[in-house]
């Protein structure tokens, strides 16, 4: 398994040709912390790391407000807060952590364009 930072992390990599042993090097860490990131089996890296990434790869502004976007969403444990909300939405959440590893791609996909038109609508209307 992956996330998506680590699927990018991986393309950084592979376009830049280097192996994790010799980033890792590169960015004073271990190389089985790297490894971790790369396949979802650690949280969220700092801010430090983010930018120290982006530096070794000499990507531009862009590409680099990309990955650091990739990498808020890729945190393999998320919790949802869903305390002062209806109870529906709480019912939901717990009922989606339980089922999502039974549901197929297209029902993700299908899931987060729901997610995606209705943050869309929400900010047109503010």
């Amino acid at each position: 398994m992956t996330t998506p930072f680590g699927m990018a992390v991986r393309h950084l990599r592979s376009r830049k040709g280097v192996s994790q042993k010799e980033m890792a090097a590169a960015l004073g860490v271990s190389p089985a912390y790297l490894s971790a990131l790369e396949h979802g089996r650690r949280g969220t890296p700092s801010f430090d790391f983010l930018q120290r990434v982006a530096g070794y790869f000499n990507i531009i502004w862009d590409e680099a407000e990309e990955l650091f976007r990739i990498a808020r969403i890729s945190d393999p444990r998320i919790t949802v807060d869903t305390a002062g909300l209806p109870p529906e939405y709480t019912a939901f959440a717990n009922r989606l952590s339980v089922e999502i590893r039974n549901l197929p791609p297209a029902t993700i996909r299908r899931l987060a364009g729901i997610l995606e038109k209705a943050c869309n609508s929400r900010a047109k209307s503010t």
